[in-house]
C-alpha cells in the first residue's frame, strides 16, 4: 500500500493558500460562472458575494493506484474470506481508482458549490476590465507614500551616514572632553615659563609641572578625532501623498421620450462604471447632470427620478459640464470621466454643436468619454455625428444597448484591456 506523507511547512494560513490555489486552477469555469450569475443579478447588488456551481466532472483529479503487473502477498486488514498462502485472481483494469460510479439508472454525483466572496467576486468580474488611455497621470490603487526629511537619529543605515553634521557631533564632543586639560595646560605652561624667568627651572616644583603638562598633553592626544558617538544618520520617514483622484460626470436625457425603462437601464450603466472607478481610484466624486431643453446639475435623487417634458439638446448639458469641469476639477489635479445616456433624440442643429464641443473644449480635459445609445430604433442626427468624432478622437467610445442584457456586454466592449502588440 503506497503512503504519502507531505513534511512541507504551513503557515496559520494554510487554507487560504488551498483556496487561491483551487481558484487559480478552476479560473475558466469560475470566470464562465462568475459571468452567468451577473447577467442575472441587478447592478446595484454587483457588489457581494455568490455560490459558484462546478460540475463535477471538472473537478477530476489524477490518483495514484497499483498497475496491473507486479506480485503481492498481503491479506488487506478487515477481510473474513482469505487467509495468508491463498491465490486471489487480479481484478481486471489493475484496480483502484476514484471508487465506483454511480448507477445508470440512479442519480450522478453532485456539482460542487462553493461561495466566492465579495472580493473575490469582483476581481474576476473586473478581471478583464482596465481603464483606458491613462495618459495624464498614474493612478493609484493604494495610497502612495514618500520617504520625507525627519531630521537625525544617532543609529542607521551607513548608506544615510551625514558627514557634515557627524563632523560637528566630533568637533563639539572633542571640545567638551579637552576644555578642562586645556585649561590646566595652560595654567602650568605659565607657571613653568615663570620659574624658568626666575631661575628656578631646575627646580624640583619646574620638574613636576613639566611632568605634569606632558600628561595633560597626553590626555589631549588620546581624545579620539570621531567616535561612534558622534555618527549622525539622516533619518527619513514615509510620509502620505495624495492619491489620484477622479471625478464621473454622468450626463442623461430626461426628457420625454426617456421613460422609466430606458432610464433604469441607464442607472445601472452609471453604476457599474462607478464600481468600476472605485477600483482604481481611492477618490471619487460624482456629478450628475441632467438635461432636456435645459441642463442642470442635480442630486442623485433627482437625477433618476425626475421627467420632463418637451423636446432634448445635447449641447446645454455638455456646456454645464465643460463650465463645471474647468470651475472645479482642473485637469491637472483630476482625472476626468463622463458617461453620457441618452435615446438619440435631440434637434437637428443641435448635434453638430455637441460634436464640436466634444472635439475642441470636451475631450481634450478627460481620460475617457464614454455615449450610449438606449433602445433608440434608428440612428437619428446625434449619432451621426458622434460617429465622426470616435473616428477623430480615441478617448471617445460610443455603443448601442437594446435591452438590461446588453449592459455587460456592451460595458466590457468599452473598457476592454487595448493589446500592447
Amino acid at each position: 500500500m503506497s503512503q504519502l506523507i507531505d513534511r512541507r511547512l504551513s503557515g496559520k494560513n494554510r487554507s487560504a493558500v488551498n483556496r487561491q490555489r483551487f481558484l487559480r486552477r478552476y479560473k475558466g469555469q469560475i470566470r464562465k460562472a462568475v459571468a452567468e450569475a451577473v447577467s442575472g443579478r441587478k447592478v446595484s447588488d454587483l457588489e457581494r458575494g455568490e455560490k459558484i456551481s462546478i460540475p463535477s466532472k471538472d473537478l477530476e483529479e489524477p490518483v495514484f493506484h497499483h498497475g496491473p503487473g507486479g506480485r503481492r502477498q498481503i491479506v488487506h486488514p478487515g477481510n473474513k474470506e482469505f487467509v495468508g498462502g491463498d491465490r486471489v485472481d487480479r481484478p481486471e483494469g489493475g484496480g483502484g481508482g476514484r471508487g465506483g460510479g454511480a448507477s445508470q439508472d440512479g442519480e450522478g454525483m453532485d456539482d460542487f458549490v462553493f461561495e466566492l466572496s465579495k472580493e473575490e467576486f469582483m476581481d474576476f468580474f473586473f478581471q478583464d476590465l482596465a481603464l483606458p488611455d491613462l495618459v495624464k497621470k498614474q493612478l493609484a490603487a493604494v495610497p502612495e507614500v514618500k520617504k520625507t526629511r525627519a531630521g537625525f537619529v544617532s543609529q542607521g543605515n551607513p548608506a544615510n551616514l551625514h558627514v557634515v553634521r557627524s563632523m560637528k557631533q566630533a568637533i563639539g564632543r572633542r571640545l567638551a572632553m579637552a576644555a578642562g586639560p586645556r585649561e590646566a595646560l595652560r595654567e602650568a605652561e605659565e607657571a613653568l615659563e615663570t620659574l624658568i624667568a626666575e631661575g628656578h627651572g631646575e627646580s624640583a616644583e619646574a620638574e613636576a609641572l613639566r611632568e605634569e603638562i606632558a600628561t595633560l598633553k597626553a590626555r589631549i592626544a588620546a581624545v579620539p578625532f570621531i567616535d561612534t558617538w558622534d555618527l549622525r544618520y539622516a533619518n527619513r520617514v514615509d510620509q502620505p501623498t495624495p492619491s489620484s483622484q477622479a471625478v464621473m460626470f454622468c450626463l442623461m436625457d430626461v426628457s420625454g421620450s426617456m421613460n422609466e425603462e430606458r432610464k433604469d437601464i441607464a442607472k445601472r450603466f452609471f453604476m457599474l462604471l462607478y464600481l468600476f472607478l472605485t477600483r482604481s481610484y481611492e477618490r471619487i466624486e460624482v456629478v450628475f447632470i441632467r438635461h432636456h431643453t435645459v441642463a442642470m446639475e442635480v442630486d442623485e435623487e433627482d437625477f433618476f427620478t425626475s421627467r420632463e417634458t418637451g423636446g432634448t439638446v445635447v449641447s446645454s448639458a455638455l456646456e454645464l459640464m465643460n463650465e463645471i469641469a474647468r470651475e472645479r476639477y482642473p485637469s491637472q489635479a483630476w482625472n476626468l470621466y463622463v458617461a453620457q445616456a441618452s435615446d438619440g433624440d435631440n434637434w437637428e442643429d443641435d448635434s453638430p454643436r455637441c460634436a464640436d464641443l466634444l472635439l475642441h473644449d470636451i475631450l481634450p480635459l478627460v481620460q475617457y468619454y464614454a455615449y450610449v445609445e438606449i433602445k433608440a430604433e434608428e440612428p437619428q442626427s446625434l449619432w451621426h455625428q458622434y460617429e465622426a468624432v470616435a473616428a477623430r478622437n480615441k478617448r471617445f467610445a460610443m455603443r448601442r444597448i437594446l435591452d438590461v442584457a446588453d449592459i455587460y456586454p456592451v460595458f466590457r466592449e468599452l473598457f476592454a484591456k487595448k493589446s500592447t502588440a
